[in-house]
This record gives C-alpha cells, structure tokens and sequence, in this order.
C-alpha cells in the first residue's frame, strides 16, 4: 500500500515562482517514483526556512491539521534539513519525515541492480545519516519507548556510530576493488583507441531510451525518474564504419545529495575519460533551461567541461511552438524515430571531422588487418584500389594523437 505523503517546501524569496513550481512538480514525481501518494502540499515563502522547524508555526499548526483530516503517514520536505529541524518537525508532529535527499537516496536504493551500485547507494546512505545521527537517534528512542530506550541513548548511539564507520570502511574497501577493476577496463580500451561516447543528461531526458535506439540494446527504459542506476556501455557504429563505445549514465538533478555524487564518482569518471557527449535534453520541458544548466555545472564538477559535446534535444514530437536551441551544436530529434536516430550518427560523424585530421595512406592489398582498423578507427570519406601500386588509397579523419596517425 503506497503511503499518504505530505510535501512541505519553503520558497524564498530569491526562488522565481515558476521555477519553484517546477521545483515541487519535481518532488511530487520523485515520491510517485518512490511508490508514495501525494495528498497535499504545504509551501512558505519565507526569507529562509525556520532555523528550528524549516516551516513558522501558523504553517505547523495547518500541517497537524491535515495529518489528521487526511490519514498523512509521512512528511517529505523538499530541501535538506538538519538533524535538529527533522527531530523537532518529528516531535512536533508525531510522524516521520524526510528530506529531498532521503527521498532520492531511497529511490536509488530501490534501482540499484549491480553490486557496485547497491555498495554505492549503501555507502551515500550511511555518509548522509552519520552527521545525522543525533538527531533521529532521539526521535527513534522516543518512539520506541519502553526499557532501554528511554533517554537520549546515547550509548546506543556511539555504537551505532562506530558500526556505521566501520561499514563506511568496509564499503569503501569493497567498492575500491570493483574501481580497479573498471579501471582496467579503462585502460585496455584507451591503450585499444576505442572512441567513447558518454550519454548524459537531467533525468527523464530519454537517454535511455536514446541509448537502446542507437545501440540496440534493452537498457531499462521508462518514463520515471532515474530509471538508469548502473552504467551500461555498447557499441555503436555510425555511418563511415566508425565503431564507439557508448555508455549510458545516472540521470541528473537539480539539488543532487554531494553524498551521491561523491558516491557515484567512481561510475561518473565514464563521463570524465569520453572522447565526446551526448547531452540529452527534454526539448519539450517548460524549464530546460535550468535542467540544462544544472547538467553544465555537474559535468564541470565533474572536470569533463572541456569535451567536445553535441547536445540532443529529444521529444521534439511533444512541441507545440518552434524551438530554438540553447546550446550548439546541436540536432532536435524523438529519440524513437529512425531517422533521427540516423541524423545523430550524421551529425556525430561531421563534427568529429572538424576536430579531427585528415589523413591519406596507402595500404598494400596484403594488408586486410590493418585496412580494417582503418575503417573501425576513422571516419573514410574516400577508398580506392590502384592497381599499378596493388595497393588501397584511403583518406579520412583520425584522432590526432592515434597510433594510426604514425604509420
């Protein structure tokens, strides 16, 4: 049974109405993600939340009435909170409550499929309650009740400490030997010159399902929010016989917990090591421009600004006005159209040759291996067989620095 969830949020007034709007619309997805039922939404426009209870009284007082009228079992505050504003929010009202970022950490919780992912989760869980712990530690001794959990408990408390920091360790531990293992994977694949694209983009953008039309593949795709948890990578071969790997990543938000981030570093550095991205962008959103200005700054913190980028503005089937494009280069497509698909490979395919250098060799005929890493290394725009030479002339682009430039 999906619970009865109250959504409580404080608009400053620096926030731009429509803006917050979206902001709430946004909560309100991520709890129906999170299998809960929204019943109702409490905002304050305030200069900043309550130091104490993130809402004034008057605000408290209308949530205690509705908690009773509406059978509410769980309070979700759309910022982060603080242990002492969860514990007297908690008190106050006599029911649970959590913040945006428990709500997307539970979220990921429940989508992680690969080991790596659910050690990652796990580990952002206990990083985002052990500064904490105070504070749900007296509201869960108070709830309890009965023997040895009366009082502030705190001994229960430092050992809960101590076994949340041992499991850090542990996690961390664990999550190192799996790094290295991609790692490896890195390595092989640069030292092999595979070119690599990262598929990024806010979540819900329809990487997923961008990613399985391109590669085709069967990468979990739905129309919820961080519908991919686990990179997935495949390859795709674009129209001059040029082979990429592909990979697909965790969709960004506004407002991400760092904990997830930082957890999540390890999946992300895919991003970091890619010879080119794909920012997927729901052209049809009323506030993509925020959505594509948060991707920027993560990919900035991410140091992975510097890589050639072509944005994809996807949906274009749900325009009703014309569209102009922020970023550039950029092509407008729905993802689930062949042709779109194909002006993608096209477009790829004509911006690598303005990064690229052009090359022209001549192979002999005895040569079949090494033609063929030229058709799956570059892009070849013209091959011909001269018989006086008995050999191939091929010219086409390449990376500037691939082994193939040397030959």
């Amino acid at each position: 049974m999906a619970e009865n969830v109250l959504i409580i949020a404080v608009q400053k007034k620096t926030d731009p109405d429509m803006q917050f709007y979206y902001l709430i619309e946004e909560i309100k997805s991520l709890t129906e993600t999170a299998k809960g039922n929204v019943v109702a939404v409490v905002t304050q426009k305030r200069d900043q939340p309550h130091v104490k209870t993130y809402l004034g009284k008057g605000k408290i007082t209308e949530i205690k009435a509705l908690i009773e009228s509406e059978e509410i079992q769980l309070i979700i505050a759309n910022d982060e909170l603080s242990a002492s504003q969860m514990r007297n929010l908690q008190d106050e009202t006599g029911i649970s409550v959590i913040d945006r970022s428990q709500l997307i950490l539970d979220i990921f919780a429940s989508r992680a499929t690969s080991n790596e992912g659910k050690l990652q989760v796990e580990l952002a869980q206990y990083q985002y309650l052990l500064p904490r712990l105070h504070g749900q530690g007296l509201a869960l001794s108070r709830l309890a009740g009965g023997i040895g959990t009366r009082g502030p408990g705190e001994t229960k408390l430092e050992s809960d400490r101590r076994h949340i920091n041992r499991r850090i360790n542990e996690i961390k531990r664990r999550l190192k030997t799996v790094v290295n293992q991609r790692e490896q994977y890195r390595k092989r694949r640069n030292l092999n010159h595979i070119f690599k694209i990262a598929i990024v983009g806010y979540t819900n953008a329809g990487k997923s399902t961008l990613f399985n039309r391109l590669t085709e593949s069967d990468s979990f795709e739905e129309d919820q929010l961080f519908a991919t948890l686990d990179p997935m990578s495949r390859k795709l071969k674009l129209p001059s016989g040029l082979v990429a790997i592909v990979t697909d990543t965790v969709g960004f938000m506004q407002d991400l917990p760092t904990e997830l981030i930082a957890a999540f570093r390890s999946t992300l550095e895919e991003v970091a090591e890619a010879d080119l991205i794909y920012h997927v962008v729901d052209a049809s959103h009323p506030d993509q421009d925020q959505q594509q200005a948060t991707v920027i700054e993560l990919l900035k913190e991410l140091k992975a600004d510097h890589i050639p980028m072509l944005t994809v503005y996807n949906k274009k089937d749900q325009l009703d006005q014309d569209f102009v494009p922020l970023l550039k280069p950029s092509v407008l497509v729905s993802a689930l159209e062949s042709d779109d698909q194909n002006k993608i490979r096209h477009k790829t395919e004509q911006m690598l040759k303005e990064i690229w250098s052009r090359y022209h060799v001549l192979i002999p005929a005895d040569q079949g291996k090494r033609l063929q890493e030229y058709k799956q290394n570059s892009i070849i725009i013209a091959e011909e067989f001269i018989e006086a030479e008995e050999a191939y002339q091929v010219e086409g682009y390449l990376p500037e620095d691939h082994p193939l430039m040397r030959h």
